[in-house]
């Protein structure tokens, strides 16, 4: 029997699996939905025993009864990310995990710690300027606010790492992950920035760092008996399921850019060497030896889901009404800042604007701003990729949002890009199977794994007016930033 290799990866709102064999056929596919907690405003978490370990043994009990009389050669897990979940020296978590730049809590440590290690320093050193996605003030603040947890943490994982701990009992955080510990990691040395990361989690213990291609242990007999995993299957290091996903579809070459269509806009382009830049995440890659640009928007697929329960309809109708508006929705433009807005902006206090609106206008109209508003976002962290000196080669697009065809077609539409859909967009557990594959030696040909399916094209009848929109895009928001700033600061004294 041939053997097979397992992939599962811990997204925002659910977790998936895949069951994929040597040469790249899915077997089983599996996935669970989830939900994410936000006990304060600004605050985002997800607890590691009832989202991330329940998902995974149920996940993972599917795929071994799937497997019938085949044997799992190896495992890799992904999941979000950079996340601080701190726990104790048996890797008990203290606390729910703390979510990546959706959760903006530590808005006065990141000005603390810019302003002790300056700016220049941060950005030259770690790659990147202190945001809400940085880890480094997100455990000053639990210092501050939560002492007790603090002074009983011993150890501090991610989602992926959770998941190794647990079923290995192996401490390691893959080198992908921890570039984005920001300001705890040296990007150009390639290893902890060992005074920046006792200035931020002074007495805690850091993880040994690997590849996420690298086997980091085996799943032992405790894991095996709770999971139904065979005792002894390797394990991979895992890393942030983005970029999990990016391997999924071969984005690995310098210039190779892939779109994320999902809860949140995740784009990441591969470079072959550091280039900071201060509205952008500059990272090791998933690979040695390379880097990556990244860009993430706070909301996409929230929005779009936001839209929906609020008229309760389906994805389908809403996609179909959308469909019939003319580009630029007869009017409407919105800023998709809806939980604040990670890159290019880095403003945790942006808020969603929908300018135009009028009582002639109706869902259909609404639903296609909040496309439109997510692609000109997308354009802009292309143009800031393009600034800092990345150059855009090969597009792919990748998740849940590309399916219908509508989204897709608006962001190549405004981009002006022409985008790749691969066969299988079933995300970074497909790329979590990849990394298996290559940790235990073997050579999988992802253009076999996962071949292009189809490519979307810009309409060029619809581009003129999209450049005219994105123009007026850009100036909505310094123009009203001062007053979505004002309603921030009110809706925090509120509690909402």
């Amino acid at each position: 029997m041939t053997d097979l290799l397992l992939g599962i990866d811990i997204g925002t709102s659910s977790s998936k699996g895949v069951l994929v064999t040597p040469d790249g056929e899915i077997v089983a596919r599996v996935s669970r939905a989830h939900e994410t907690s936000c006990p304060h405003p600004g605050w985002v978490e997800h607890d590691a025993e009832t989202v991330w370990w329940q998902d995974f043994l149920a996940l993972t009990r599917e795929l071994v009864a799937a497997a019938g009389d085949r044997k799992p050669a190896a495992l890799a897990v992904s999941g979000i990310g950079p996340v601080l979940l701190p726990a104790d020296s048996d890797g008990t978590p203290l606390r729910p995990a703390i979510l990546y730049g959706v959760d903006t809590r530590a808005s006065r440590e990141i000005e603390e710690l810019t302003a002790e290690l300056g700016a220049e320093s941060i950005l030259e050193r770690a790659g990147t300027a202190l945001s809400s996605q940085a880890v480094g003030p997100k455990w000053r603040w639990l210092a501050r606010h939560e002492p007790e947890v603090f002074r009983r943490t011993r150890l501090f994982l991610m989602c992926s790492s959770y998941l190794v701990h647990r079923l290995t009992g192996e401490y390691v955080l893959d080198h992908h992950s921890a570039s984005q510990c920001d300001p705890m990691y040296d990007l150009r040395a390639g290893d902890w920035a060992a005074d920046w990361a006792a200035l931020c989690a002074p007495g805690v213990e850091l993880p040994r760092l690997v590849w996420p291609t690298e086997v980091a242990g085996v799943v032992s007999a405790a894991a095996a008996a709770e999971t139904g995993l065979p005792q002894g299957l390797p394990v991979t290091a895992g890393t942030v399921d983005a970029w999990a996903e990016a391997v999924s579809v071969g984005v690995a070459e310098p210039g190779d850019t892939m779109v994320m269509y999902g809860t949140t806009m995740f784009l990441i382009q591969v470079l072959a060497d550091p280039r900071p830049h201060t509205g952008l995440w500059t990272t090791c890659g998933a690979f040695p030896g390379t880097y990556s640009l990244a860009a993430g928007m706070a909301t996409s697929g929230a929005i779009t889901d936001w839209l929906r329960r609020l008229v309760g309809g389906d994805f389908a109708t809403l996609v179909d009404q959308a469909a019939k508006v003319p580009p630029g929705s007869r009017g409407l433009l919105m800023l998709p800042y809806f939980a604040g807005e990670r890159t290019p902006l880095f403003d945790p206090d942006a808020r969603g604007v929908l300018a135009g609106l009028t009582t002639s206008h109706g869902i259909g109209e609404i639903y296609r701003a909040a496309l439109e508003g997510i692609a000109y976002g997308v354009r802009h962290n292309l143009e800031a990729m393009r600034d800092s000196g990345g150059a855009a080669g090969w597009l792919v697009a990748v998740g849940g949002g590309t399916q219908g065809g509508l989204w897709t077609q608006i962001v190549s539409d405004v981009t002006g890009a022409d985008q790749q859909v691969p066969a299988e967009t079933i995300g970074a557990a497909l790329g979590d199977a990849l990394l298996a594959a290559v940790a235990i030696g073997t050579e999988p040909d992802i253009t076999r794994w996962n071949p292009v399916a189809s490519t979307v094209r810009p309409d060029p009848a619809a581009v003129d007016t999209y450049d005219r929109f994105y123009a007026r895009y850009r100036e909505l928001y310094p123009s009203t930033k001062d007053i979505t700033h004002f309603l921030a600061e009110q809706q925090r004294e509120s509690g909402h």
